[in-house]
């Protein structure tokens, strides 16, 4: 009797090695596409949220000045002169000297606007009173923001139009 006892180390051998990686890799492909769409709908998500916190803003100030408790003229639109405004404060004439209305704690950036070297407020498009809808136009004021990325949002709608 001579067997060959080889004696059987413990282990994986090369062919499940491979079979391994090529299963992890599989899987790693198929998860990658999931992740891009998991991160525009988060950044669609916090340009909608952005957008509501900069109008409702804007809605405000409006309101105070229909309030009378901001100083505005006659033949004005009665919004902000500008998206900073929102964030330094505007004295309030209905309180002691000295006192001011905020709006926003800070201003939020457009988050689809990959340049960081830009302010928040330059992320912004701005849209005066008097300008049309379909043909928004900086102003003496501001009546409405919007994005200025070209991109197209998961729902096929514009960002600029959301």
């Amino acid at each position: 009797m001579n067997h060959c006892q080889c004696a059987r180390q413990p282990g994986f051998t090369l062919i499940e090695l491979v079979i391994t990686v090529a299963i992890v890799g599989v899987l790693a492909l198929m998860a990658t596409p999931l992740m891009e769409v998991t991160a525009q709908r988060h950044r669609e998500t916090e340009l909608r949220l952005a957008l509501r916190q900069i109008r409702g803003a804007i809605d405000a100030y409006h309101q105070a000045v229909r309030e009378k408790r901001i100083e505005s003229p006659a033949d004005a639109s009665g919004y902000p002169p500008d998206l900073q405004s929102l964030v330094a404060g505007v004295p309030d004439i209905t309180r002691p000297e000295g006192s001011k209305i905020y709006f926003l704690r800070r201003l939020p950036r457009d988050p689809m606007n990959p340049d960081t070297t830009l302010s928040p407020a330059e992320t912004w498009g701005t849209r005066s009173y008097a300008s049309p809808p379909d043909a928004p136009a900086t102003g003496e004021d501001v009546y409405d923001v919007y994005s200025l990325s070209d991109g197209v949002g998961l729902n096929g709608v514009p960002y600029r139009e959301l």
